[in-house]
């Protein structure tokens, strides 16, 4: 019953996880930093489950705190059904951030924190009976969360709504509340009397007993190891879309090694991991130091997943290596949540209000280059001899990577939903090849020419050839009402005419600020333009029929960590609800590793919509100006999609397998996901 209650536990507190960020996402507008927050928030209540057992086991008289516990358990019960409520953001509000972990303490806190008891409580319970190691559930514990993980991505989000996942994880904390509570009650019946004694009580309370410098220790090395996840999950999903199986491969690995570590010492050699280790580190500064490699999303994930492995072995095996006795696990498992905790909000909260660019990840290699010269270097001059050529290694790629990040920028910035740069290239002595790019993490947003003859010219995504182009200029001739998700540069207000009236909608501040001072596509244009700040779906679903627009603009899926929300079956109806009779949406699906064709050819299809999808590809006569692109426009008949303009650029879908459809209660990034782009590119 102790182990099945510990597997159950850890089962559902890591299968809450990424079913929780995502039923999330839609509120924030599904960037990257959403999973960075909710691991915050994962840690901080990890070490606040962890915390009260201690106190728990520590304080416990005649078994009154057990009987607390099990009506705490019981109380939690009435969180259920798992279920997470809208969000309205209003200006002034606190920043996405902490809005994030208000909603998640108020959704899943107490059971959360309750669940996070469960192995450092059960196992203090198993050795006050005495017998074998408890810290085997430990092992049982880690087996139970990396099997979760695992699960979600491959053998729960493909076949169950978000809606189903939510009711099954519901009734199986049910169930986890009647074990717990059980094994609470028994084994307070049968604690063994040595340990109920007060003189274990004594040495489990005594802090002092086992240093500072152990103490510290354990809380440096956990939060080294949890620096790292956070920072290398950060990584990969700025370029691999942000999806729940890049999320759980991070943290699956640092899991693993958990499990590894402390499941005896035949998986973890010190002195060959801390080689590896040493290696992992030049392998990723590699990795960093060359830009061809930065879209090769397998070599990424192969090589930042392997390095995090071989990271967090030496970081979990140093632990497991200083483990106290049984009668101090509590207080041991503290601090590794402390340091857990500590790793992950330096990361997750830290750096984007501290460095204006992703930094963290070059940092955190001088870290753990550091923490390996000072465990090892002192043994060894071959040791220190090899740490210190790492250490440069590591240090002169963290100088180039940000000297790199600010070479040609004008202006740099990082909130919450990622980082801005506005670079500029050319030379000023020759005024034709003076340009400004808007660059979102490793996506450009948005190109213009700062010359006075060439800054009206439309590039990149939306130059005539492209989907939107040739639709903006097959209705020229009339005044129109044009509604764009996404304002990037606002290169699309060039097609603007006097009496048109553009409405963008964009969810990030800061895009808007740089928009209008870093770029003149806005203050050039005749169109009357407003912007609103906001999510577009949620901005259009408050304005309801007020705007009918002539044609509707989704520019949101250029970048690799598409917002879900805006391209579901429901989404899709909000948009022609928002459009004329003879009104046209078009979607901007262009992806460097997503195939987002068949999900829109299927919406198409169940809402009985006409569809002309425009590829436009570089040809050689095309100018530096111009990005590839994939468009699809959608319509109730074919009167605007069948003219010239649009009929000639117009391909066929390409033929795609049955599939279900996306909806606002399930979707597969996973299915979309293209592993031949990932290969190639």
């Amino acid at each position: 019953m102790f182990g099945a209650t510990v597997f159950l536990g850890a089962f559902l507190l890591f299968l809450v996880q990424p079913i929780v960020a995502k039923l999330i996402l839609p509120l924030f507008g599904g960037g990257v930093g959403i999973w960075a927050t909710c691991l915050v928030f994962f840690q901080v209540t990890l070490l606040v489950g962890y915390g009260y057992a201690h106190l728990l086991v520590e304080r416990d008289r005649g078994g009154a705190l057990r009987r607390l516990h099990v009506a705490l358990l019981a109380a939690s019960l009435l969180a259920l059904p798992l279920a997470v409520q809208s969000v309205q953001l209003q200006p002034g509000d606190s920043g996405p951030a902490w809005q994030i972990l208000v909603l998640l303490i108020a959704t899943i806190g107490a059971p959360f924190a309750l669940l996070a008891t469960t192995s450092p409580l059960l196992q203090a319970w198993r050795a006050q009976r005495g017998g074998r190691d408890p810290y085997r559930l430990f092992v049982v514990s880690n087996l139970a969360s990396l099997a979760a993980l695992v699960a979600y991505p491959w053998a729960i989000e493909p076949w169950l709504g978000a809606a189903a996942q939510a009711q099954v994880w519901s009734l199986l904390y049910a169930l986890y509340v009647v074990l717990a509570a059980w094994v609470a009650w028994h084994s307070g019946r049968t604690a063994h009397d040595e340990y109920a004694s007060p003189a274990p009580r004594v040495a489990a309370s005594a802090w002092h007993a086992l240093g500072a410098r152990r103490l510290l220790g354990w809380i440096a090395l956990a939060a080294l190891a949890s620096y790292e996840l956070v920072a290398v999950t950060n990584h990969l999903t700025q370029n691999i879309p942000s999806m729940p199986m890049m999320w759980v491969l991070p943290l699956g690995l640092y899991l693993l090694t958990f499990t590894l570590c402390f499941d005896g010492q035949r998986w973890y050699r010190p002195r060959a991991f801390r080689i590896a280790a040493l290696l992992a580190v030049a392998a990723m500064c590699w990795m960093l130091g060359d830009e061809r490699l930065a879209h090769q999303v397998v070599l990424q994930a192969g090589t930042f997943g392997v390095g995090l492995f071989v990271i967090c072995m030496v970081c979990h095996g140093e632990l497991a290596r200083d483990r106290p006795p049984a009668q101090q696990l509590t207080a041991f498992y503290l601090c590794v949540a402390s340091g857990g905790a500590l790793g992950g909000a330096v990361v997750g909260l830290g750096a984007p209000a501290l460095l204006p660019g992703y930094f963290e990840v070059e940092i955190g290699l001088v870290l753990v280059t550091l923490a390996l010269l000072w465990r090892s270097s002192r043994r060894s001059r071959v040791w220190a001899a090899a740490g210190a050529s790492v250490m440069l290694g590591a240090a002169a790629t963290a100088t180039y990577r940000i000297d790199d990040a600010i070479n040609d920028v004008v202006a740099m910035s990082r909130n919450f939903y990622g980082v801005l740069r506005v670079r500029e290239y050319g030379s000023r002595s020759d005024p034709g090849t003076l340009e400004r790019r808007l660059v979102h993490g490793s996506i450009m947003h948005g190109q213009q020419y700062l010359d006075d003859a060439l800054r009206r010219l439309p590039t990149t995504y939306y130059v005539p050839s492209s989907g939107i182009g040739r639709l903006l200029l097959a209705l020229r001739g009339r005044p129109i009402t044009l509604g764009v998700v996404g304002l990037g540069a606002g290169t699309l207000a060039v097609y603007g005419q006097r009496g048109d009236h553009y409405r963008f909608f964009e969810i990030d501040p800061a895009v808007v600020a740089v928009a209008h001072k870093y770029f003149s596509f806005l203050g050039d244009s005749p169109a009357a333009i407003d912007i609103e700040v906001g999510d577009g779906r949620m901005l259009l679903q408050r304005d309801g029929a007020r705007t009918r627009f002539d044609v509707l603009a989704v520019d949101a899926f250029s970048g690799d960590s598409i917002p879900v929300h805006l391209l579901t079956r429901e989404a899709v109806a909000l948009y022609m609800s928002r459009i004329a009779s003879d009104g046209v949406i078009a979607l901007h699906v262009s992806n460097r590793y997503l195939d987002l064709r068949p999900v829109v050819g299927r919406i198409a299809t169940e809402l009985g919509l006409q569809v002309a999808y425009v590829e436009d590809a570089i040809a050689d006569t095309d100018g530096p100006q111009k990005t590839s692109s994939d468009w699809i426009l959608l319509a109730r008949n074919r009167s605007v999609l069948d003219r010239d303009v649009i009929r000639e650029g117009t391909r066929a879908l390409p033929p795609y397998p049955p599939g279900r459809t996306w909806t606002d209660d399930y979707s597969n990034i996973v299915g979309a996901l293209s592993l031949k782009k990932a290969f190639l590119n």
